[in-house]
């Protein structure tokens, strides 16, 4: 099993593993896109880290200033939690990315750099049903990064993308390490990835706001006469990839 970023959510997901997995080993991996607390902060609430039974492989980048060990367990320090990362019962295992192209279980992974404050990191997952892609925090660049950016996701069967803002929205904040639903539905065009998932939505955003923004993101796709299905990323939803698509 493989969890992409530790965020709020990863709450839930714990309880639902405790409850899935009753009894017998858990084995799970997390790759970390970086250490920003909005993506890491459900860890020390995410249950199977309180069982014996549970195995943790946690995969990312250094923190800016700190190693990523200590990015995660200084987070779990007496100042912030009451339960010491040292003692935690189940087995965790934290690993800083070396090799940017890696396997896990029958899954190929590959890392690369996403243009966001920091040190971050987004990943292409070759799966047996698919290929998912998860860029959460990054800004479109012009050039030769975009091209490189484009070919990284190509034909993706699910692409995760920050699409924060709208147009207006982005040219105040250029420079934040977010990107736009237009220049994100332009990027799938052009990688003629399969479906979008538009994330990190604006804190700001209601419910509405976001369902507007996904209209704008079909109607970016219809003008560009492209098949991309636009839809926003949202709690608790599954998504069935296709069997047999090819890496």
């Amino acid at each position: 099993m493989i969890i992409l970023d530790a965020g709020t959510g990863l709450r839930k997901l714990g309880q639902a593993l405790l409850q899935e997995f009753s009894s017998g080993a858990m084995n799970l991996t997390l790759l970390l896109s970086h250490t920003h607390w909005d993506h890491i902060q459900g860890l020390p609430f995410f249950a199977p880290i309180y069982e014996s039974r549970c195995r943790l492989r946690i995969i990312g980048c250094e923190g800016s200033r700190k190693t990523l060990v200590e990015a995660l367990t200084g987070q779990m320090e007496t100042t912030y939690f009451p339960v010491p990362f040292s003692q935690l019962p189940s087995n965790i295992e934290i690993e800083e990315l070396q090799d940017f192209t890696f396997d896990i279980g029958n899954t190929i992974v590959r890392a690369k750099r996403a243009n966001h404050p920091g040190v971050t990191v987004g990943y292409r997952l070759f799966s047996p049903d698919g290929v998912v892609c998860f860029f959460p925090d990054v800004e479109p660049r012009s050039g030769g990064h975009q091209k490189d950016l484009v070919e990284f996701v190509k034909d993706a069967d699910l692409l995760l993308l920050d699409s924060q803002y709208d147009s207006e929205e982005y040219r105040r904040h250029v420079g934040w390490g977010h990107g736009c639903v237009r220049d994100s539905v332009a990027l799938a065009v052009e990688a003629n990835a399969k479906r979008l998932l538009m994330f990190h939505h604006d804190p700001d955003h209601t419910d509405a706001r976001i369902d507007e923004l996904v209209k704008a993101g079909r109607d970016f796709a219809t003008e560009a006469k492209s098949s991309l299905v636009v839809d926003a990323a949202m709690e608790g939803s599954t998504i069935l990839l296709s069997p047999g698509s090819k890496v």
